[in-house]
């Protein structure tokens, strides 16, 4: 059954191709084809998990994809307890939200649309975890990254929207520079792309890797350094995090799909297929522990006083990648993967709940002009409330064990700080999951009234999916309830056997350490508990007690402003200024190099102004004055058509006979 592995990204291709042709004609039977090869798809990936689980692996190379003189990559798939593990998740979370997107996005004239995006998305992913070459990686990577921009645009008639997609697509290409570069340094060095070349040859050539370079650092620095600036702009951290609150303008399951099982886990994927090469580069893996734990406590802090729901999630999700990467940082490369699966489930829970809530109060996201809503979607709210214990870390959901051997992995390594800033990220986690919750569906109704008169549970394509993920958010983490004895870690230890987990310097007790940390994921509900049903007007006296500090967290620091004014506003002000350029203005004209230099200035204007400008506006005068001639022959008349068709019967009789 492992040859079938190409049938696992195949399959959804084929739902794009079809409803991509014929969805003028599919329209509302486009999920048809749209969940049923993601169906399809999930169960040949099952299959073939339980024979990775069984110890069988693969290592195929279809075809050869690119031959250019000693540079040759090759379409190939890899399955390995990594491959699989991110293969499962990615074809049954995705699965579910197809699922709940029948019963969402009924009725919206981009239904077949919007069902060939997704599985276009899913087909990207699955490349990209399956492929056994950094190549092929590449091209799911960027695909994904397109996917992202269709999808967080869909609704392109909003500018809100179509902003957002241009702010991903744009914010990505960033990182994705940094990754390219990457991967011609490791063209470069080993001779290959191909996974396993270049991970057996990394211990062979250590001492070649691990030589001073460039700025100090060795070439496995700059190699790692650089794949981590892909990992920063894909998986939202700082400072490339901004484009990930703005892609809440999509659709809700794109923002499901996006934060739980596809584009964001890209990055720690990633960095946990590299960990042979990252654990040849303390330093780098120094950059991902407290780049990750840093964005953690970043944004953690940010969603305390959001009012949209969705982006208090959004800003959940950013804080829970920084929580991955901090595993990885600190060779806990399989606690970050295992963070990664369980938190897909409880991830596209919260999303699908909000999705919910804002179906039930046709559009509502403001979580100010909501509550009581327990009473009116118990489903929605059972789920939420499960989905935000785990995301809290309480004991025995599943983010608690992912989580919690994140930290111990943190402070088992001497990494105090590192540990302290997890856990001042945890508490913060706690207070705002549980704030969102109790405002939802807690406390008195602040709904309008027109509103709460038609307030309702959502139906069951969409209800479902929220209990299925509510189980699997329930148990999914006692597949790693231990490092040394669980059926996930004993998995992947092939994996990792290399890099290994984080190595004790300090080994305090994991039973003293869970303790910890359900305290203080407790004591972040019970400030919540006070601050919004206990104490009602305690937050708004609070956020008037330390004005400052409140609306500084309200506008997100005013980053992306700060972005706008640095990158956006200056470089059009640049742009016109350079196309634009004369003598007036250009000072030290009282000596030869000032001369010299405003004459090239007026040249070069002059010259941009009448010959580029020229010769591009004469070839779009050109082609519209001919469509203004061509168009004299469509009139739309059928008469004038007829008396053509007349007149060239005639020239042709007359041609033929005389």
């Amino acid at each position: 059954m492992l040859k079938l592995i190409w049938l696992v990204p195949v399959l959804p291709l084929v739902g794009v191709v079809i409803n991509g042709i014929f969805g003028r004609w599919t329209r509302e039977r486009a999920h048809i084809l749209g969940v049923g090869t993601t169906g399809l798809s999930f169960l040949i990936a099952f299959g073939i998990f339980l024979q990775a689980a069984g110890g069988a692996t693969l290592n195929w190379d279809v075809y050869t994809w690119i031959p250019v003189g000693e540079f040759t990559a090759s379409v190939g798939f890899l399955v390995d307890p990594l491959s699989a593990v991110m293969m499962l998740v990615v074809t049954f979370v995705g699965f579910l939200i197809h699922v709940y997107s029948v019963g969402y996005m009924h009725g919206d004239p981009g239904y077949a649309r919007f069902f060939t995006y997704l599985n276009l998305f899913m087909t990207s992913m699955l490349i990209l975890v399956l492929a056994n070459n950094y190549l092929l990686m590449f091209l799911g990577w960027e695909g994904v990254g397109l996917c992202s921009y269709l999808l967080i645009g869909f609704w392109y008639q909003k500018k809100s929207a179509s902003d957002a997609g241009k702010k991903a697509f744009v914010v990505n290409r960033i990182g994705d520079a940094g990754f390219l570069l990457g991967l011609f340094l490791i063209w470069e060095t080993f001779g290959s792309l191909s996974y396993a070349e270049i991970f057996p040859r990394a211990e062979a050539i250590r001492t070649v890797l691990e030589r001073d370079s460039v700025f100090g650092f060795s070439l496995v620095t700059w190699i790692t350094l650089l794949l981590f600036v892909g990992a920063i702009g894909k998986s939202a951290q700082l400072p490339l995090y901004v484009w990930l609150p703005d892609a809440m303008e999509g659709p809700t399951p794109v923002s499901a799909l996006i934060h739980a099982a596809t584009m964001v886990t890209a990055g720690v994927y990633m960095v946990a297929r590299s960990n042979l090469l990252f654990s040849l580069a303390p330093f780098s893996m120094g950059v991902v522990a407290w780049v990750g734990a840093l964005t953690a406590v970043f944004a953690a802090t940010i969603a305390l006083v959001q009012t949209d729901i969705k982006r208090v999630v959004a800003y959940s999700t950013i804080s829970q990648l920084g929580y991955m990467f901090l595993g990885c940082g600190v060779g806990a490369y399989a606690g970050g993967v295992f963070h990664l699966a369980t938190h897909a489930f409880f991830k596209a829970l919260l999303f699908l709940g909000c999705g919910s809530v804002i179906h039930g109060l046709s559009g509502e996201q403001d979580a100010r002009k909501m509550g009581g809503l327990r009473r009116e979607m118990p489903i929605t709210a059972v789920t939420f409330f499960l989905a935000a214990l785990a995301n809290a870390g309480i004991f025995p959901l599943a983010g608690f064990w992912s989580k919690d051997q994140i930290l111990h992995a943190a402070i088992a390594s001497g990494h105090v700080w590192l540990w302290a800033l997890g856990a001042a990220g945890a508490f913060g986690t706690a207070f705002y999951m549980f704030r969102l919750y109790f405002l939802i569906f807690e406390g008195p109704s602040r709904m309008d009234k027109h509103v709460a008169h038609h307030v309702h549970e959502s139906p069951k394509l969409m209800a479902v999916p929220l209990m299925i993920l509510g189980f699997f958010t329930v148990v999914a983490g006692l597949f790693g309830y231990s490092v040394e004895h669980s059926p996930y870690y004993r998995f992947v230890e092939p994996v990792f056997r290399v890099a290994g987990e984080a190595a004790g310097q300090h080994e305090p007790s994991e039973l003293l350490m869970a303790i910890v940390s359900v305290a203080i994921a407790a004591a972040g509900i019970a400030l919540a508990y006070l601050m919004y049903l206990g104490r009602p007007g305690m937050a708004d006296r609070l956020a008037d007690r330390f004005r400052g500090l409140y609306t500084l967290l309200l506008n997100k620091y005013w980053v992306d402003e700060w972005y706008n004014a640095v990158f956006v506003d200056f470089g059009k002000k640049l742009c016109r200024g350079l196309w634009s350029v004369d003598s007036r203005g250009v000072d030290g004209v009282v000596n030869g190099t000032g001369a010299l230099t405003v004459l090239m200035s007026r040249i070069s204007a002059a010259f941009d102004f009448r010959f580029v400008d020229g010769l591009v506006n004469a070839i779009a005068d050109l082609i519209q004055g001919g469509s203004q001639i061509f168009r004299r022959t469509q009139t739309g008349v059928i008469q004038n058509y007829l008396l053509a068709m007349a007149m060239g019967v005639f020239v042709i009789v007359c041609l033929f006979f005389f």
